[in-house]
This record gives C-alpha cells, sequence and structure tokens, in this order.
C-alpha cells in the first residue's frame, strides 16, 4: 500500500513542477515583451522628437525663403512710381544750370567778334589750300579759346603743338597705311596718346588728325592750314581777351 501511495504522489510532484516551469517561462516572456514594448516605446518618442526638430528647422527655412523673397531687388523692367526719386530727378535737371559757367556780356560780345574775324581768316585759309574740312577742328579750338580761354586745354602750347602733332600723326599714318577707316581711328588714337605724352592736349588735335587722313593730306597741309590757322586763332583770342579790362590771356605760353 506504501508503495502504491508513493507511486500515485509523483504524477502530483512532476505536475506542480510543470506548472511553475509554466509560469517560470509566462513571466519570462511576458518581461521580455515588456522589455521589448518599452525598447520600441523609446525609439518611437526618439522619432517623434527628431519630427519635431525637423519641423522647426524647415519652419526656420521657410521663414528665412520668405525674407528673402520680400528683400530680393526688383526687375529693372518693374517701374515703381515713387515721388521721391521723381523730385530728385526733376531737381537736377532743373538746378543744372548753376553748374554751368556764367558769361558776362562783354566776354560774349568779344567772344562773337574774335570768333568771327579767327574763323572767317581760317575758312579762306582751308579754300585756298584745298583742305576745306579743316574748318570743323578749327572751329572746335574757337569754342575753347574764346569761350573758356582759362582752360589749360586752351592755351597756345596746347593749341598750336597739339594742332600741330595732330597733323603730323596723320600725314605719317597716311603714308605708312593709307586713307583707311582702320588708319583713321589709327591717326586719332596716335595723336591724343602723343599729345597725353607731350603735355599738349588739345581736343580738336584729334580732329585734325582725323581730318588730314581722310583727306590724304601732303607734307604742305602740315604748315597751311594747320600751323597757321593755330596761330592766327591764338593771335585773335590774345588781342581780343587783352582788350577787355579784368582779363588777360594766355595765362602761360609754354
Amino acid at each position: 500500500m506504501k508503495d502504491i501511495s508513493k507511486t500515485a504522489a509523483k504524477p502530483n510532484t512532476n505536475s506542480s513542477s510543470m506548472t511553475k516551469l509554466t509560469k517560470a517561462m509566462s513571466t519570462f516572456e511576458l518581461t521580455s515583451k515588456q522589455q521589448q514594448f518599452q525598447q520600441y516605446q523609446q525609439q518611437l518618442e526618439q522619432q517623434q522628437q527628431q519630427l519635431i526638430i525637423q519641423q522647426q528647422q524647415l519652419e526656420q527655412l521657410t521663414a528665412e525663403l520668405a525674407a528673402l523673397r520680400n528683400n530680393r531687388p526688383q526687375p529693372t523692367w518693374s517701374v515703381r512710381f515713387n515721388s521721391t526719386r521723381l523730385k530728385n530727378f526733376l531737381a537736377k535737371i532743373h538746378g543744372s544750370s548753376k553748374y554751368q559757367p556764367r558769361f558776362p556780356l562783354k566776354q560774349i560780345v568779344f567772344s562773337y567778334i574774335g570768333s568771327f574775324i579767327g574763323i572767317a581768316a581760317l575758312a579762306y585759309i582751308s579754300v585756298s589750300t584745298h583742305y576745306p574740312l579743316i574748318a570743323a577742328p578749327f572751329g572746335a579750338a574757337a569754342v575753347l579759346l574764346f569761350a573758356a580761354p582759362d582752360s589749360p586745354l586752351a592755351q597756345p602750347r596746347n593749341c598750336i603743338v597739339g594742332n600741330f602733332l595732330g597733323g603730323l600723326v596723320s600725314l605719317i599714318m597716311v603714308h605708312l597705311f593709307g586713307s583707311e577707316p582702320w588708319v583713321m581711328a589709327l591717326a586719332v588714337a596716335t595723336a591724343i596718346k602723343v599729345m597725353q605724352l607731350t603735355k599738349t592736349l588739345h581736343p580738336p588735335g584729334g580732329a585734325v588728325a582725323l581730318v588730314g587722313v581722310m583727306s590724304r593730306a601732303e607734307w604742305s597741309f602740315l604748315f597751311t592750314p594747320v600751323l597757321a590757322g593755330s596761330i592766327v586763332l591764338v593771335f585773335c583770342t590774345f588781342v581780343f581777351n587783352n582788350l577787355m579790362p579784368g582779363r588777360t590771356y594766355p595765362k602761360h605760353w609754354l
């Protein structure tokens, strides 16, 4: 009987052990599931935080882009009415005359008479020498000498030597290269550079070089009408400016 009872008790012990083992496994699985869930939850929270940061960065970039668009300069073709700019522009037009030189009546009268006599003499010289185009640079020189005799570019050194150098350059270019259009440009550019280097800059001197190439001038062109005409202009300017009280010409000869 004792053996039977012991044998019957063994299955109960085994079943209780299995129950405990099952509970332990269930507890372990539950714990591992909970840990896994917590890990997923932490990852989700981190992703949510990253998403919030990215949204903030996107909002900041959007705001910066909008600011750049607002501050972007308008295209040149877009016209916006600006009363202040218009007033400033009109003021510059209206007030530009105050920056221009003013001439007394006596100077205007003497300049008129002197320029008439000087250009008349030069016109006869140019016609007689068969270089009528030379009247153009002499006309420009007359404006400079009679209207602005105090200018450094209107002094005898500049007028006589500047025109002479312009004529000399034109003659050299004609005899070397002919009278093609590119030679005209070369003559004027060279004349300007030579006048700058010799400190005899005279704007009509460039026109003298141009006329010399256009006319296919000979060496006589250098003395008559260029040199003779320049001396006549300086002489007329000298006489009529010194006839005016309070005015002297030239400021310097050389």
